[in-house]
């Protein structure tokens, strides 16, 4: 296929097809750029709500830039992969102390900045300075490799390099910013992972995995690593209406959010915990029932075991009493959620 007539026939289904979202009637680089972090590794129907709050409470990247670290996360609590919140509060910060402010729409400042890469400056250039960038997310992976029959992993360097090659020359320079919206929203909505609509495709008569009925074969991927499986036992230690929690500081996927008291064991403990184990005075009243948390490279089982104090009890400096009231007020993991909403019914809302 020529590619004026890809482009043309590609811009037409999307002006027929499009979804109505708000980040798509801006061209403000930084609500892109909120729109852009919020829906990585995110489904739009999940993102959306986030992405309107971010906008309405952190309307300038000046406040977003003036909120805490703890204020950002407790608005991000819920959509996981707590490194994009850290850095979206760098970034503004770094943008409102070094860059005065104005929020960059060129690619080449924006890849400078903590938490954009490649696809996400590609994107933020496109959508709001119409730079002639293609863009490779997921959607464009899975509809090009089909389109085309290539077998290259996609997870892989080489194919960042093909696949640009190819985008390079289908992008519509004239409207590059429609052109990479309507491509990412066909392999949103049409060229789906799983029963795409083949049948409904204007791109049917010259895409090879169709022809060849071996769409199920594409997009090619290298083999995940194993994934690790660790065991979490938490405890919900409660005093009247309060109970304690403690801030995760050192560097892991939940660094400064906060969470019940944690062991982690080679297996999961079953009913109780050795007082040599803990350290503590405590005495456990309830076990909950095991929770499996499934993160990138890890398999986390929980286990929540509400407890009160015993005698001679002494608080370690690390836990803070949170009364149930305030709990809304500081960041939680989802696992953290899990075990809530599962164990503690009506003493804790979250």
């Amino acid at each position: 296929m020529k590619n004026k007539i890809f482009s043309t026939n590609l811009l037409t289904w999307y002006q027929q097809n499009k979804r109505n979202l708000p980040f798509r009637h801006t061209n403000d680089a930084y609500k892109i750029w909120l729109s852009e972090i919020i829906l990585q590794q995110t489904r739009v129907a999940q993102g959306l709500g986030y992405y309107e709050r971010f906008v309405k409470k952190f309307p300038t990247v000046k406040d977003l830039a003036l909120a805490s670290e703890e204020t950002v996360l407790n608005e991000w609590q819920g959509l996981g992969y707590y490194s994009r919140a850290r850095n979206l509060h760098y970034t503004a910060n770094y943008v409102f102390n070094e860059l005065k402010g104005v929020f960059p729409s060129s690619y080449s400042e924006l890849i400078k900045l903590k938490g954009i890469g490649d696809y996400t400056a590609s994107a933020i250039s496109s959508f709001s300075a119409k730079e002639v960038r293609p863009v490779l997310d997921g959607n464009v992976y899975r509809f090009i490799s089909r389109l085309y029959g290539i077998e290259t992993p996609i997870n892989t360097p080489k194919a960042i390099k093909e696949f640009k090659i190819i985008l390079n020359e289908l992008i519509d320079s004239e409207k590059p910013d429609l052109f990479n919206q309507a491509i990412i929203e066909y392999g949103a909505l049409f060229c789906v992972p799983k029963s795409p609509k083949c049948h409904e495709c204007v791109f049917q008569d010259s895409c090879y995995a169709f022809s060849k009925q071996k769409i199920t074969e594409f997009p090619v991927k290298l083999k995940k690593k194993k994934s690790i499986e660790r065991y979490l036992n938490f405890m919900a230690v409660k005093t009247e209406e309060s109970f304690y929690l403690v801030k995760r500081e050192e560097d892991s996927i939940w660094k400064n959010l906060y969470e019940f008291p944690n062991i982690e064991s080679k297996k999961m403990f079953e009913t109780e915990m050795s007082e040599e184990l803990l350290g503590l005075n405590i005495k456990i009243d309830r076990v909950g029932k095991s929770t499996k948390h499934i993160l990138s490279h890890q398999n986390i089982y929980a286990k929540l075991f509400v407890c009160s104090l015993g005698n001679g009890f002494v608080r370690p400096d690390s836990w803070q009493l949170i009364h149930a009231d305030e709990f809304n007020n500081y960041p939680i993991h989802r696992l953290m959620e899990k075990l809530i909403e599962s164990e503690l019914e009506g003493e804790l809302i979250i």
